[in-house]
């Protein structure tokens, strides 16, 4: 970094040092910022090009408002890596998503500047909403600001929030980060209606001074703010020939403005700061900003692991002969599939190349639908299309999964439709953290009825159970498997990946024994967590047996019934929640069963765990090798 820039973040430990600055000299702070964000992530992996598109927008934010009394509300979070830096946390940037190091999100946790905890799209407006309405009710004069970005905004809740912002009475300020992208492209209606959008800065200042003469003669009460408002925006519209969506919905709107005009936005923020009512300022941001690499392509720079902050080139490690990733797998096995049925359609909720969606984009555009952040959309959607003969496959990752489990039950399950759920990144997800770990999705899809939950130890499996759900399955069907690659490497004789095994369906509810045992003790693993149940078996001096169940519901009874007259002690083992999940299935098959040995759950304990890489989260959990290894040998003692 250049000597200029890193002596003036030396000087900013907190906003207050921040405002202490002349505004001009702001955009040297923003210029600062870029290129310790670079430097960083560079060799500390993490989200990137939307953190360099909101360092202006965050610079302006804390140099308006009295942040941390002022309320800052974060989107996601993943673009407030800036803000992280300017409230006091430069100095342990270098521990980004790393186990005890800060969070790759804003967590109250971590910082009192951190309002609210974020990694899910389309909560700020509601969360502010209610942080505003609260002030309101105390007679606090703090103000709130919820910032969200244009795919965040498409989300059902964000609108929920928009719908209710003029119901109460609050002052809050809802700032559209709008850079025309998510991770992937921007889909729907809005997003091209927020590219057309535009509003009158004169008429927009003159009804500015007109609201505060009104207002200092006493004239301003809610109610007649609010009858104001709609005569001001119907006057607009008729003069505009143009509703406004936002100002439909009773609230302000402003904008758009540059976003990446530091002294301008500041300007804006003042004129803006103080008046009443909910408002929206309108913000047009570049994603990646100031990396030419991350402009041209911000998808791929969304989070582009370790890169040369000079060149832009990036680091890739060396794939050659390792197993592919269960993504990969699942993508490539979906355009095979679809290939020999028709009915077959991929539903994805704005993550296509997270998921490998984007193969069946590619061989299948026509039926293939990214329908945006809207997961509960995407699961009745995909009701819908299931109720009139169509196979969807709705790709979610786990952890955003929870967000549809009321469409899951009410709008496919309930009506026993045919709708294969994906579920990516399940089990714990390393580097992101609690809001991104998938470990609850086992107990909350073991308790639907009708429900078929599933889980491969290996690629062999994933593709197994695939055309399982397309040949066998006539109900719901739910395969979840992990972020990452999977245990089969290697191509065979013909150059074709070891993973790509026979397209064969196999019984449902059936489990396998893995390894034979003559022991006491037995193994019961459910998922790829099995890989290192075989690790830990080969460090064992025990004739320990290994059975891998395949399917948490419906369960192998009658393999169980084997398990159980034949060992005294039973393990299981788990990449998800024991409270409800795999291992509750099993003690509950037992109780009925009237299994008397002693039987031990492993998997994630009733807490919310940390970032760190898998390794660590694993040993931290009790569910790597060693610590299975070692309960194995403190069980036959």
């Amino acid at each position: 970094m250049e000597e200029k820039y890193k002596n003036i973040l030396d000087g900013i430990d907190s906003p207050a040092d921040l405002r202490q600055l002349p505004i001009e000299q702001l955009p040297d702070v923003c210029q600062a910022l870029r290129q310790f964000i670079i430097e960083q992530v560079s060799v500390h992996p993490g989200h990137f090009a939307s953190s360099l598109g909101a360092i202006e927008i965050i610079v302006a934010l804390h140099y308006v408002y009295d942040t941390p009394d002022d309320r800052l509300v974060w989107d996601v979070g993943h673009q407030a890596y800036a803000h992280k830096i300017l409230t006091g946390r430069r100095e342990k940037f270098h521990t980004l998503r790393q186990l005890g190091g800060l969070s790759g999100f804003p967590s109250p946790k971590e910082s009192e500047y951190d309002t609210f905890s974020t990694g899910h799209a389309s909560n700020s407006i509601s969360a502010a909403l209610g942080m505003a309405v609260a002030k309101k009710l105390e007679g606090n004069k703090r103000k709130v600001v919820a910032v969200i970005g244009d795919a965040s905004i498409s989300g059902g809740m964000a609108f929920e929030g928009l719908n209710n912002a003029s119901s109460h009475p609050n002052d809050l300020l809802i700032l559209l980060n709008d850079n025309q992208m998510a991770i992937d492209q921007n889909v729907g209606a809005l997003y091209h209606y927020l590219t057309r959008i535009t509003t009158s800065q004169r008429y927009n200042l003159l009804r500015y001074k007109a609201y505060n003469a009104l207002k200092r003669h006493g004239l301003i009460s809610d109610s007649l703010r609010r009858a104001l408002i709609r005569f001001t925006n119907s006057v607009k519209s008729l003069f505009s020939r143009r509703q406004n969506i936002f100002e439909g919905l009773d609230i302000r709107y402003f904008g758009p403005v540059n976003g990446h005009d530091v002294v301008s936005l500041v300007k804006t923020l003042r004129k803006i700061k103080d008046l009443g009512g909910p408002k929206m300022l309108h913000v047009c941001t570049i994603k990646g900003k100031g990396f030419k690499q991350a402009e041209e392509q911000a998808t791929i720079w969304h989070a582009p692991g370790k890169f040369d902050p000079a060149t832009g080139e990036r680091i890739k490690e060396n794939t050659e002969g390792l197993p592919s990733k269960f993504q990969d797998v699942f993508g490539k096995t979906l355009v095979e599939l679809a290939e020999k049925n028709e009915r077959i359609v991929g539903v994805t909720p704005a993550m296509p190349t997270g998921c490998s969606m984007t193969y069946m984009m590619e061989r299948f555009p026509d039926r293939t639908f990214d329908v945006g952040i809207a997961e509960e959309h995407a699961v009745t959607f995909s009701g819908g299309l299931a109720k009139e003969g169509m196979l969807p496959f709705c790709n979610i990752y786990s952890t955003f999964m929870q967000r549809a489990i009321d469409q899951v039950v009410n709008d496919v399950s309930l009506q026993h439709l045919h709708v294969v759920f994906c579920l990516d990144r399940a089990g714990l997800v390393g580097s992101d953290g609690p809001t991104h770990h998938g470990v609850l999705d086992i107990p909350y899809f073991r308790a639907i009825p009708g429900m078929t939950v599933c889980s491969p130890i290996d690629e062999h499996w994933l593709r197994k159970l695939m055309v399982t759900a397309v040949d066998v399955a006539d109900g719901p069907f739910m395969i979840r498997y992990p972020r990452g690659r999977g245990s089969i490497g290697g191509n065979d004789a013909d150059g074709n990946p070891n993973w790509k095994n026979a397209l064969e369906a196999v019984e449902i509810g059936r489990g396998y024994c893995l390894r034979e045992g003559n022991g006491e003790t037995a193994v019961l693993s459910f998922g790829p967590i099995g890989i290192e149940v075989a690790k830990a078996i080969d460090r064992v001096d025990r004739d320990v047996a290994h059975y891998d169940m395949v399917f948490c519901k419906p369960l192998d009874t009658e393999l169980l019934a084997q398990v159980f007259n034949k060992y005294t002690r039973v393990i299981t083992v788990e990449d998800g929640a024991l409270a409800g999940g795999f291992g509750s299935a099993i003690l509950e098959e037992a109780n009925r069963q009237g299994y008397e040995g002693k039987i031990r759950c492993l998997g994630i304990p009733d807490e919310f765990i940390t970032q760190g890489s898998l390794s660590e989260l694993y040993r931290l959990c009790g569910i790597d090798a060693s610590s299975i290894a070692k309960v194995l040998e403190e069980d036959s003692d």
